[in-house]
């Protein structure tokens, strides 16, 4: 009830600014046999965007200034983590975490934050504070076994990209098995590839020893597309990971995008350069069955200016997924 009406407050607000109305997206039922049905749990993975890099000089070129603006954005966000009720939410490029830790307190969820050793958002002159990761959960229905926050490395050193893992079992049902949650954020940009198989690398073989062959889901803005090594990396892992994505797909491939956006570019002849690929996924082991999974919406759904825009508050889709836990 009190996320209910948090929503509608929300809502309420959005109305008040005539801001445009929300992407419309659906779920698409990949699995509706409840024989063997064991619990489902709702996950969504999104890279937020850090308010401190909404406005750098080549930042989002082509997206109307106020869409950007916080107290405009603050609504979106909220909006969004809300709506569709997820049970645990895995989080990147969070520097408002108090913000939402107080929001989303309010209606039940409590978090784990760890932020970035040398976050980019302190550079700028404006900032709340750094950047990082976070895990929150329904606290009413998941609950929280233990955590651990590591800084990823790369050959024996620490780096600046960051993970948090939790395990977590769920309320009132003793006959399933406790299950472990990662949420990272791989280096960014092109020419860092061998970083971010080092940086997956390092933590596949963290969770192999932590989980051995326990449920275990990792989420993340991997700044990857399915063509780097670490994407390889985590499909061939010992965890038997499969991407809940590809399960949008007769052929088992990922969708087209999950980030779309223009950023300025002196290269390109219009000063801007256009980014549309797929690097955000949620990954989980042979223990879960997707069920249903938020659908990816258009390029027409989205606008001309792509992301972010009055509509949505990021560069990144929220990605979510129903995933049935087997005993």
């Amino acid at each position: 009830m009190a996320a209910s009406k948090l929503f509608l407050d929300t809502i309420s607000q959005i109305e008040k600014k005539n801001l445009p109305p929300r992407l419309k997206r659906e779920f698409h039922v990949c699995d509706d046999n409840d024989k063997n049905a064991g619990p489902v749990i709702r996950v969504m993975q999104w890279n937020i965007l850090a308010q401190a890099l909404c406005h750098g000089s080549d930042n989002f070129v082509v997206c109307p200034k106020e869409a950007l603006h916080w107290e405009n954005r603050n609504l979106r966000v909220i909006e969004e983590l809300l709506q569709y009720s997820p049970q645990i939410l895995c989080l990147q490029e969070v520097d408002k975490f108090e913000f939402v830790k107080e929001n989303l307190g309010k209606v039940g969820y409590e978090g784990i934050f760890f932020p970035k050793p040398d976050s980019p958002c302190l550079d700028f002159e404006h900032h709340t504070g750094p950047d990082g990761c976070a895990i929150i959960y329904a606290v009413d229905k998941i609950k929280l076994i233990s955590q651990k926050c590591i800084v990823l490395k790369d050959d024996g050193y620490e780096t600046n990209q960051v993970c948090v893992i939790c395990t977590f079992g769920i309320i009132g049902n003793d006959h399933t098995p406790n299950f472990t949650v990662a949420v990272t954020h791989l280096k960014a940009k092109t020419g860092f590839e061998e970083l971010r198989f080092s940086q997956g690398s390092y933590l596949l073989r963290y969770l192999e020893k932590k989980v051995e062959s326990g449920p275990v889901i990792v989420c993340g803005d991997f700044n990857a597309d399915p063509k780097e090594k670490v994407y390889a990396a985590f499909k061939a892992s010992v965890l038997g990971l499969q991407s809940s994505y590809t399960y949008l797909s007769k052929t088992k491939s990922e969708p087209d995008y999950t980030t779309w956006k223009f950023r300025g570019s002196r290269r390109s002849q219009n000063g801007r350069e256009e980014s549309c690929k797929t690097i955000d996924y949620i990954w989980h082991s042979k223990h879960f069955r997707p069920k249903a999974i938020l659908e990816i919406p258009t390029g027409e759904d989205l606008g001309e200016n792509k992301l972010p825009s009055m509509a949505f508050p990021s560069d990144h889709l929220s990605l979510v997924c129903d995933l049935q836990l087997t005993s």
